[in-house]
């Protein structure tokens, strides 16, 4: 794992240190570029320049999440996989926020001719870990509804 931070370290280092601030190198044409962007704000920009805030809230959602691992058992590995993402996603971006007052952004996506969000390693990872913790969720209750029958 310290490999790993290592590496995404070195990325938002390389990103802010190689290309122009909101200047978008084409990768794919149309489709995909690398933008470094200071982005103040959450998701979409919301709540943009509320560091304090957002600082808050993430430090409350960890909190939360953490509580709610202790207090429940959890022993599938799916899950476990997903929280991780979750929490880690979370850190990168909080780590960010206090070191730097904002999140390092530079995925810049394009589709159908429309700009997506910029993101980044840790906005990715949770979102990935959401949509796995709500997947095996639904896939438990299927399965805990079929027994029943």
């Amino acid at each position: 794992a310290p490999t790993s931070l290592r590496k995404i370290k070195m990325i938002k280092i390389i990103i802010s240190n190689v290309l122009l601030l909101d200047k978008p190198l084409c990768i794919i044409n149309n489709f995909f570029y690398l933008t470094y962007t200071k982005n103040t704000g959450a998701a979409f920009s919301i709540l943009k320049n509320n560091r304090l805030l957002l600082i808050l809230i993430a430090l409350f959602m960890l909190y939360i999440i953490i509580y709610y691992l202790k207090k429940n058992n959890i022993n599938n590995k799916i899950d476990f996989i997903g929280y991780s993402l979750l929490i880690g996603g979370l850190l990168g971006n909080l780590f960010d926020r206090i070191i730097y007052g904002y999140v390092i952004d530079f995925f810049d996506f394009y589709i159908f001719g429309n700009e997506f969000a910029i993101f980044n390693i840790a906005d990715c990872s949770i979102v990935i870990g959401i949509i796995i913790l709500i997947i095996n969720n639904i896939r438990r209750e299927y399965h805990e509804n079929n027994s029943r029958r």
